[in-house]
């Protein structure tokens, strides 16, 4: 079980920034999340913060696959960075979808660790923000096989446009999946 500041601590600080192979993200909301700057650097002696695409450089430059699939477009800050990181979003290792349906909250690392909880991908579902400024959140993290089967293949069914064909809300939908290629 995490909770709360846990988020932080043990999925982004250890799991997430540990990745090896890939990092499957899904979340309804998509805001700018900071992150202590790494160890051994001048902004972490510091105490600066950074943004989690940072991270994701340094992850797809080391061979790292991330999928991030989103409901909801980026927040305005997050656009702007993401304008900004060009070796990120030019790099095909990582790949950003949106799929109006998405509520689910998951993350799934290396195929071995999953998460599944109520947190978004934002600063106040996963970040460190202080107490008194961070989203009352819980969630599971675990490494059990049949969970991260099932997790991993609605993942891919949702990216790989599986679900656009019966989708209700296909006419609104700006980049049906199912036409990306």
């Amino acid at each position: 079980m995490v909770v709360d500041r846990e988020h932080y601590d043990v999925l982004v600080r250890e799991a997430v920034v540990g990745t090896k192979v890939s990092l499957w993200i899904a979340t309804a909301n998509l805001k700018s999340l900071m992150v202590e700057a790494p160890i051994g650097t001048r902004a972490r002696a510091r105490g600066q913060f950074v943004s989690i695409l940072e991270t994701f450089e340094e992850l797809v430059g080391r061979g790292v696959e991330i999928r991030l699939l989103h409901a909801s477009p980026p927040s305005r800050p997050l656009q702007a960075e993401l304008r900004k990181r060009t070796a990120l979003t030019r790099n095909p290792r990582f790949k950003m979808r949106a799929c109006p349906r998405v509520h689910l909250k998951m993350i799934a690392i290396d195929g071995r660790t999953l998460y599944l909880g109520s947190a978004n991908f934002t600063g106040a579902g996963l970040g460190a923000k202080g107490d008194g400024r961070r989203n009352f959140e819980v969630g599971i993290l675990t490494d059990d096989d049949i969970m991260l089967d099932t997790a991993q293949a609605r993942f891919d069914r949702i990216w790989r446009g599986g679900e656009c064909a019966s989708c209700k809300l296909r006419s609104i939908c700006a980049r049906p999946l199912d036409r990306l290629r």
